[in-house]
């Protein structure tokens, strides 16, 4: 299954998308986690393209798309907002990987009318603990923005109470995945799974955070049985 790597421009900037699959199937958007990029979806994106028309977008500041010198979940949610409504999406599934995953909670409790079906792979939203410490630019090259992490750790470490209590609006079917031995508290992803009114938990033995790296298979028989559902 052949992807496909464009670029759009989205409120005046530059962003980088991979698509794979039929431009008639119905439509996946993928948001990867902090760090990585679209790129990180190809493996999943071979598999459900089969019927699936996968979107893996590079998230502001990752991958091809702009360093905007801004980051936020709010302005990666506005993003995926604009490239909706240039790709012409009028409803789509929506999957997303840790800070991917918690944009993908923000945009589906602000435009809960536009998200079919929800995914959301080893994240809880922000919620207060241990606070992060950030750390100091390193001196090798980066493939993203630096200012990317201690712009999104300062959020993790001072979350909006908002994006918790906004859960019981997410009322679309909503499919959690957990790694097991990961370094995001389960019991977190419980509770979210019971909060929000139409979710499933699903753990995925052996896998740690990134699951669809860790335990492929695992990853792709959890979500296609929730997509054939």
């Amino acid at each position: 299954m052949e992807t496909r790597v464009n670029q759009i421009e989205l409120n005046g900037l530059t962003y980088q998308y991979r698509e794979t699959g039929k431009p008639s199937s119905p439509p996946i958007v993928a948001l990867h986690a902090l760090g990585t990029s679209a790129e990180t979806w190809d493996q999943v994106a071979a598999v459900l393209g089969e019927n699936y028309r996968v979107l893996a977008l590079d998230q502001r500041g990752h991958g091809g798309s702009a360093r905007t010198s801004k980051y936020s979940f709010e302005l990666m949610s506005e993003d995926l907002l604009h490239f909706a409504n240039a790709m012409n999406l009028e409803r789509f599934t929506l999957m997303g990987h840790s800070m991917g995953g918690t944009v993908s909670y923000l945009f589906t409790e602000t435009f809960p009318s536009r998200i079919e079906r929800l995914i959301v792979e080893d994240t809880p939203p922000p919620f207060q603990g241990k606070p992060i410490e950030i750390p100091s630019k390193p001196a090798d090259i980066l493939p993203l923005d630096w200012e990317v992490v201690p712009s999104i750790l300062q959020q993790l470490n001072e979350p909006n109470p908002e994006w918790w209590a906004r859960l019981t609006d997410i009322t679309m079917p909503t499919l959690l995945l957990g790694g097991g031995s990961s370094h995001i508290p389960q019991h977190k992803l419980e509770e979210v799974s019971k909060i929000i009114p139409n979710c499933e938990f699903v753990t995925i033995e052996s896998a740690g955070h990134f699951v669809h790296d860790d335990n492929l298979h695992g990853f792709l028989s959890a979500v296609k049985s929730f997509l054939d559902s």
